[in-house]
């Protein structure tokens, strides 16, 4: 597929609370693996200039250790890269944020249950960012109860967006039990939880549930798939192959393409840490999948 003039504008907008946002975003947790920040500040400016103004990012994005558990030298946080980057910041961009987990080099992940604790992660953002408000903050949960109740999490969340420091919330990891839980503390704008064409389909529900309700789905890892942070581990599938043969693409160009065919609320947040694969994401923007392909592709 020529990528030439194809930009993230290709894949639609959608209105994320009230900003509206092109459904082609980008995500930034693998720019902090390299220890050189230069390639991963002109990769940001590419993003923008391609018309990305959607980019999901968290202070425990951070080489070395962090989620990617690479690298060496001295920290590089993805939100001080973005800042380096882009501000001061178009006023168009939206910069999504999660706390509830945070990193430190000794203790290793950690969770956030108290207000104090969401308050500080919140700060480390506002200041690691360089904004004095955040556009969405996710509240990242894990994957059984919590060790707090999450309307109490939430709630904490809540007031600080009622004193400024956050415009929207979101969640992710979250199930949709979790989302009613919340609903009548404060709108959520977004859910963020990790799916793709051959990974979490069980959500498929979810997914359409939320389109319903007017929130933004986003998935994560839609190209890694099950292969999470190690990246795209297994093989396409011979169904995502042979889609991608007759467009004459790739098959992650394929799989974000999926993505974005599961619904006008449903955005993609594709990262990578290389030019190339950045431009190759950007161009799946534009591949328009016929009903037999996504027929084929389940």
């Amino acid at each position: 597929m020529p990528t030439d003039e194809i930009t993230a504008a290709a894949a639609g907008s959608w209105t994320l609370g009230d900003r509206p946002v092109r459904r082609m975003g980008f995500g930034s947790m693998r720019i902090t693996a390299n220890p050189d920040p230069g390639p991963a500040v002109a990769l940001l400016r590419r993003a923008v200039e391609l018309g990305v103004n959607h980019i999901d990012t968290a202070a425990f994005y951070v080489s070395p250790g962090g989620t990617l558990r690479v690298g060496t030298g001295p920290a590089r946080f993805a939100t001080e890269l973005i800042r380096a980057a882009l501000a001061p910041y178009p006023e168009d961009l939206v910069i999504a944020t999660k706390v509830g987990f945070g990193y430190d080099p000794v203790a290793g992940f950690g969770e956030a249950v108290t207000p104090a604790q969401l308050r500080a992660q919140v700060e480390e953002n506002l200041r690691r960012l360089g904004r004095e408000q955040l556009d969405v903050v996710n509240l990242r949960l894990g994957r059984g109860a919590g060790p707090a109740p999450l309307a109490e999490r939430f709630g904490a969340l809540a007031e600080l967006r009622a004193a400024g420091l956050i415009r929207h919330l979101g969640l992710s990891n979250a199930r949709p039990e979790q989302l009613d839980e919340v609903a009548g503390i404060a709108p959520v704008v977004c859910v963020q939880n990790n799916y793709g064409v051959d990974a979490y389909r069980e959500q498929d529900a979810f997914v359409r549930a939320c389109g319903e309700r007017g929130i933004a789905y986003v998935p994560f890892f839609a190209l890694a798939g099950t292969g999470r942070e190690k990246g795209a581990t297994a093989a396409p599938g011979a169904a995502v192959e042979a889609v991608a043969r007759e467009h004459g693409v790739t098959p992650q160009q394929v799989r974000l393409a999926w993505t974005l065919h599961q619904g006008p609320h449903v955005l993609a947040i594709p990262g990578t840490g290389d030019p190339a694969h950045l431009e190759e994401n950007i161009a799946a923007a534009a591949l328009r999948l016929t009903p037999d392909d996504l027929t084929r592709l389940g």
